[in-house]
């Protein structure tokens, strides 16, 4: 089923990444710009920008979405964005200049490369200038060095990275997501609730662990005193005419799609944020809409580590079970 969040006209996207660091940055480019909306989840939330999507502020217009690495250090790689579409004059009018509305999100991928790396305004230009309706998937991007299935930390993990999908229904409506997946918990198969991938068991490296079955029972061994390198970023778009708050509504029921795809999610050590965009005329559907939402999230979380390449670093899908 696939396809891609780039099925929505007006949605572009480009990747940047430093392979020596194994960070990177992925830019979502609106043109014209989206309506957009934030859903936040988990306790390790590191966002930029993000003010103007919330309900209660005047503004609603969202230029691009950034999904870096490097954790609160990758925040500032968006102002790379910003100076460039203000360039172009592109952002909210102001007597001044145009202000951009970049709203941007982290994940923290120190723990896989170099913990001094981390992705710089130049690495987000050089993405924002590539973005387009084709893009890879895997180990690219934000996904670059991300890892999934940290119960037992970085030496139990699997390689995580970014993948998307889309939904079309008959009159035209379209919903797509793109997802940047740097786990706590393992990833599922929603069908069938098999495991995809995820934290590995210590004494059969080949096999997966469970990690919500692990912490059904006492803890066998000590696990990581820090737990913070996670968070799965999200952003969904549709060709549907919506209201800042009916965005708001999608992205919340796109959480479902990461809920269904991530066990366990939304927990102490994640950072979830699922963005969710609107350009077009489609008429507006909620509850088809946001149903769309998270089956291509769901989707797209599965493909971005079954395209993933660990590098020889750690091991990946394709390397144990493709």
């Amino acid at each position: 089923m696939a396809g891609k969040i780039t099925d929505i006209p007006g949605i572009f996207v480009g990747h940047a990444h430093d392979e020596r660091g194994r960070t990177g940055v992925t830019v979502v480019r609106c043109d014209p710009a989206a309506v957009g909306a934030v859903d936040r989840r988990g306790a390790a939330v590191s966002t930029r920008q993000c003010d103007s999507l919330l309900p209660e502020h005047l503004l609603s217009r969202v230029d691009a979405v950034v999904l870096a690495g490097g954790s609160a250090f990758g925040l500032g790689c968006s102002s790379g964005v910003l100076d460039e579409l203000a360039a172009r004059g592109v952002g909210m009018p102001s007597p001044g200049r145009p202000v951009p509305i970049v709203p941007t999100a982290a994940l923290f991928d120190l723990g896989l490369g170099d913990p001094n790396a981390f992705p710089t305004p130049d690495m987000a230009r050089q993405a924002l200038s590539r973005a387009g309706v084709d893009f890879a998937e895997g180990s690219v991007g934000a996904g670059h060095g991300a890892t999934i299935g940290k119960v037992l930390g970085i030496g139990g993990a699997m390689k995580g990275g970014l993948g998307t999908a889309s939904r079309t229904r008959g009159d035209g409506l379209i919903v797509g997501a793109l997802a940047a997946v740097n786990a706590w918990g393992d990833i599922v198969d929603p069908a069938t609730g098999a495991l995809v991938a995820g934290a590995r068991d210590p004494e059969h490296p080949r096999k997966l662990l469970d990690t919500a079955a692990a912490l059904q029972r006492p803890a066998e061994r000590p696990r990581p005193g820090f737990l913070m390198d996670n968070t799965v970023l999200v952003v969904v778009a549709t060709n549907a005419r919506l209201e800042k708050n009916h965005a708001g509504f999608v992205a919340r029921m796109a959480q479902t799609g990461l809920a269904r795809a991530v066990r366990p999610c939304h927990g102490p050590f994640d950072g979830d944020v699922v963005f969710a965009l609107s350009l077009g005329e489609a008429p507006a559907d909620l509850p088809a809409i946001g149903q769309m939402a998270a089956e291509a999230v769901a989707e797209a979380i599965i493909r971005a580590v079954q395209t993933a390449d660990g590098f020889g670093l750690v091991p990946d899908w394709q390397s144990l079970f493709g």
